[in-house]
């Protein structure tokens, strides 16, 4: 596996914005490819603050309901263009 890879595969994923210096919160979310059914490690960063509201918890359920792996999202992106 390349070093670029490694560290691209630890990045977690962002929901709300984050302001400089702001105490963050880290959730280990299942999270199911909608195409594929692969399971996705889900590793998600919020802010403590947007993270204790509903409008955080609509938006976790929106991003679980229309996310697409790499190879899927990709997949579709180039179906798109032919």
């Amino acid at each position: 596996m390349s070093y670029l890879y490694q560290n691209f595969r630890e990045v977690d994923m962002i929901i709300g914005k984050i302001s400089k210096g702001e105490k963050t919160v880290k959730f280990f979310v299942k999270i199911n490819c909608i195409d594929c059914k692969k399971t996705v490690s889900g590793k998600i960063l919020a802010s403590e603050k947007y993270s204790k509201t509903e409008s955080f918890t609509k938006e976790l359920e929106k991003f679980k309901k229309d996310y697409l792996c790499g190879i899927c999202r990709d997949r579709r992106r180039v179906h798109k263009e032919c």
